[in-house]
């Protein structure tokens, strides 16, 4: 049997104006190959990640969908600081990307505070994405959030908060003190590799850049106000939440509840085996099988719905046309 052809797919960069924001996209395709009307997936990391992150998920997935992610503004590559660290902000920034991507059919999947800024998104935009999934994140204002709190092994979303202190006794100390977390919120010591530790930490280097990444705790209380204001708003998009089956703490149930009584009208849920909170370095093969067959399942028109060329999925607006009321 011949062998086959080489794969002519890389992963290729740029930046993006999103809103004055320059905003760093890494997509992996076709050299040659534009985006076309296959459906889009777009992944948003957390802390402390850049988005490297996803890179063991995007080959996968290309082969069914346009890929890529981002550096959240302000971080690794995207050196413009955003006005704000609440979700709802960079949401707008999301969206702008996504524009600049021109897809007719776009998927987010946020990972930790990515998570939070896909659920701005869906109460900011509804209507505008074919589906979400959000990744190992407590959303704040939606339960279980105030026991998420409270919780002592949490300790830092109360440190992140506190004015200019974390930045003095982190910067230079970047790799040692993301270590922590990656060794004790995963399944083992060790799950995230040693090259991309290396990676995240000089994404967070510049003192800007680890500045944002703390401005997205300090902003927890503006993004609680926006998401309880928004509680009875319905959100008909469908989402998957995904957790680490190690995880420690609170039940999955408490989570998706939670997202129900705030509006989430397709909620599905589950646990990824083998994984803690860092899931897409954790088990990337067992994640993009996941969300591969749950974004083909809402990336394409009921059977019998539609012809041939018909539109497979909400389409974003213009750039420069009003958002939707939130």
């Amino acid at each position: 049997m011949a062998d086959s052809p080489p794969s002519t797919a890389v992963f290729m960069h740029r930046s993006v104006d999103a809103d004055g924001l320059s905003v760093h996209v890494a997509e992996f395709r076709e050299a040659h190959r534009r985006g076309g009307d296959r459906p889009g997936i777009l992944f948003l990391h957390g802390w402390p990640e850049n988005w490297g992150c996803f890179q063991g998920l995007m080959p996968r997935l290309s082969r069914e969908f346009n890929v890529a992610a981002i550096d959240l503004p302000g971080i690794g590559e995207s050196c413009t600081i955003p006005s704000s660290g609440d979700k709802r902000t960079l949401a707008r920034s999301v969206r702008a990307v996504l524009r600049e991507l021109g897809w007719k059919n776009a998927h987010l999947v946020g990972h930790d505070v990515g998570g939070q800024i896909a659920y701005a998104y869906l109460k900011a935009y509804p209507g505008e994405l074919g589906s979400a999934v959000l990744l190992n994140v407590a959303v704040p204002g939606v339960d279980p959030w105030s026991e998420v709190e409270r919780n002592p092994h949490i300790w830092h979303f109360a440190f992140h908060a506190v004015p200019e202190l974390p930045e003095r006794l982190v910067a230079r100390r970047e790799a040692e003190y993301f270590a922590f977390f990656y060794d004790a919120l995963s399944a083992r010591p060790g799950a995230v590799a040693a090259f991309a530790r290396q990676r995240y930490a000089e994404a967070y280097r510049r003192p800007e850049a680890l500045r944002a990444g703390f401005e997205w705790y300090r902003a927890f209380p503006q993004d609680q106000r926006d998401n309880t204001a928004v509680k009875q708003q319905q959100v008909h998009t469908p989402v998957l939440y995904l957790r680490g089956g190690a995880e420690q703490g609170i039940e999955l149930e408490r989570y998706l509840d939670g997202f129900r009584e705030h509006g989430l009208c397709q909620l599905s849920g589950d646990t990824i085996a083998g994984s803690g909170h860092f899931s897409p370095d954790e088990q990337p093969e067992l994640l993009a099988r996941r969300i591969e067959a749950f974004v083909r399942a809402h990336a394409r028109p009921a059977r019998g719905a539609a012809g041939p060329g018909a539109q497979v999925g909400p389409q974003l607006p213009s750039a420069g046309s009003p958002p939707s009321a939130g």
